[in-house]
């Protein structure tokens, strides 16, 4: 199963142009990265807090609020690209459209089965960092868990188009692109670029039952 070891992630998950000076734009870069990822991830825990009733009566309203809320923050592209590594040129542009809804499906489907568990862990946001890439930068989170040690997650951003946006999450090292890569890599191995799509739809159709 694809997301087993990234439960928590998701549970959790809430969630300057180059031409001044470097200085100038790590540390804005940095702040504006961060508190990104702290607006979206308190505005989706008070949506849901607010509607939950609601959400209970009607579970699948919960979809429409990540659409709205976490999922803009996202690249789902690059998130599957990067999943799927070399196996990404094999796709031809109609099937690389297909892994992308296919997976970000997924992935919603999963977070909000898991955000409808969310009972108050609180997430200390720490000093960012600039990233090894231009334009990228590490948010770094840790989420208290009462009587255990705190969980060490990092939101890896890049912005390319004027916005930043997620494209790998690390847990206490374990990376979330990383992980899916070698289950895809078994999955094409197997049933090919189609079988993976269709493995994705089932997923899909599963959360529907």
């Amino acid at each position: 199963m694809f997301l087993r070891q990234y439960r928590s992630f998701l549970r959790i998950l809430v969630l300057l142009p180059l031409l001044l000076s470097s200085h100038v734009f790590a540390a804005s870069a940095t702040d504006e990265a961060t508190a990104l990822v702290q607006r979206t991830a308190e505005k989706i825990i008070k949506t849901l807090e607010a509607r939950r009733s609601e959400v209970q009566r009607q579970p699948a309203l919960i979809y429409g609020m990540i659409e709205d809320i976490v999922a803009p923050h996202f690249d789902f592209e690059r998130i599957t690209q990067g999943a799927l590594g070399q196996a990404w040129r094999q796709a031809s542009p109609a099937q690389q459209r297909q892994l992308v809804i296919g997976f970000k499906q997924v992935l919603i489907r999963t977070y909000a089965r898991s955000l409808l568990s969310y009972s108050g862990e609180e997430i200390r946001y720490l000093p960012a960092k600039m990233g090894s890439r231009p334009n990228t930068v590490t948010v770094s989170t840790e989420v208290q868990q009462s009587g255990t040690a705190p969980i060490p997650v990092d939101y890896r951003m890049h912005n390319g188009s004027g916005e930043w946006q997620v494209y790998d999450v690390v847990i206490s090292d374990a990376s979330l692109v990383g992980n899916y890569r070698n289950s895809f890599a078994d999955e094409i191995r197997k049933s090919g670029i189609d079988g993976l799509i269709g493995k994705l739809n089932d997923m899909n159709q599963q959360g529907r039952d």
